[in-house]
């Protein structure tokens, strides 16, 4: 059952016509629920009131897969305001950003030299930028690019996702670089051929990962909703003498607020993943794919005043 709800979602975010209608009608539906606003400035307020709460953010501006090299350019520039906007703001918040959105899959000079663009300023203004990782085919081609970057960078990171049999390796080859990553379970349709069928394999995975990256002394960023994984990390964060400081967890915008608040309260770095943008459908369906408690949590999301 869980297998075709997953697929059930994952179809219905590829869907162009209910995408349409999404970017059309549901912005304000959304705004406040499960995204921040349709652009970064109506995002601001949102973010105030997480900071005021104790909790930090990262910003994402929806949209992927672009194929113009104008629009790419233009999210690029879009991106470096909103570096920009919240050093000037003052705004507890880091930023994250795919490399489809950048022009990955158009050419790798122009990818790279957006990418250089936004992370210039992050560096002058001391705000990370985390590269996301995307599907499968583009796994290497995004971990090339982040090797490439911290090489030279410090304010940048990147994302592994347990639910890959590669992912063990690629921590191990990446531990090198001394990166800050964050793993998550994963969101993206994949064959058995490249990815664990079976949750109970990516949630061992996902915790072997936790486990060797914090124990390499990297900062890691405990991507989850899952409450085993949650007190699993407690647990060996408190038994390894791991200080605070070294990892936070991560939890999507609209969902969760309650244990969001409660661990903020704890005394454990708490970061709030906020989308912002007309580009919302995609991401609500695949996050309701990933896990189908995320049903219950997006409904409420959605109805509450």
């Amino acid at each position: 059952m869980e297998a075709l709800t997953r697929n059930f979602f994952l179809y219905l975010s590829k869907s162009k016509m209910l995408n349409h209608i999404a970017q059309n009608r549901g912005g304000s539906f959304a705004t406040g629920k499960i995204i921040g606003g349709i652009d970064f400035k109506c995002s601001i307020p949102v973010i105030r009131d997480l900071n005021n709460k104790g909790l930090a953010v990262t910003v994402d501006h929806l949209g992927e897969f672009v194929d113009s090299a104008d629009v790419a350019r233009e999210r690029a520039a879009e991106c470096v305001e909103t570096i920009k906007t919240i050093s000037r703001e003052r705004l507890d918040s880091q930023v994250s950003v795919k490399m489809t959105s950048l022009g990955l899959d158009i050419d790798h000079e122009l990818v790279y030299q957006n990418m250089t663009s936004i992370l210039e300023t992050a560096e002058h203004n001391k705000i990370l930028v985390t590269i996301d990782m995307e599907d499968f085919p583009r796994c290497q081609a995004t971990l090339d690019l982040f090797k490439q970057f911290k090489v030279k960078y410090e304010y940048v990171s990147t994302v592994v996702q347990a639910y890959l049999y590669r992912t063990e390796q690629d921590v191990l080859d990446l531990n090198k670089f001394n990166p800050a990553l964050r793993i998550v379970k994963g969101a993206y349709k994949e064959s058995a051929d490249v990815a664990f069928p079976d949750k109970k394999d990516v949630d061992n995975n996902f915790i072997n990962i936790v486990k060797m990256h914090l124990l390499n002394g990297n900062y890691t960023a405990v991507a989850t909703h899952d409450d085993a994984m949650i007190n699993f990390t407690k647990e060996f964060v408190k038994e390894q003498q791991i200080p605070t400081s070294q990892f936070e967890f991560q939890m999507l915008y609209g969902m969760r607020s309650q244990t969001q608040l409660d661990l903020a309260k704890e005394g454990y770095k708490m970061r709030v993943y906020l989308p912002y943008g007309k580009d919302w459908y995609g991401y609500c369906m695949r996050r309701l794919a990933e896990r189908p408690a995320n049903i219950a949590f997006v409904f409420k999301g959605m109805v509450k005043s």
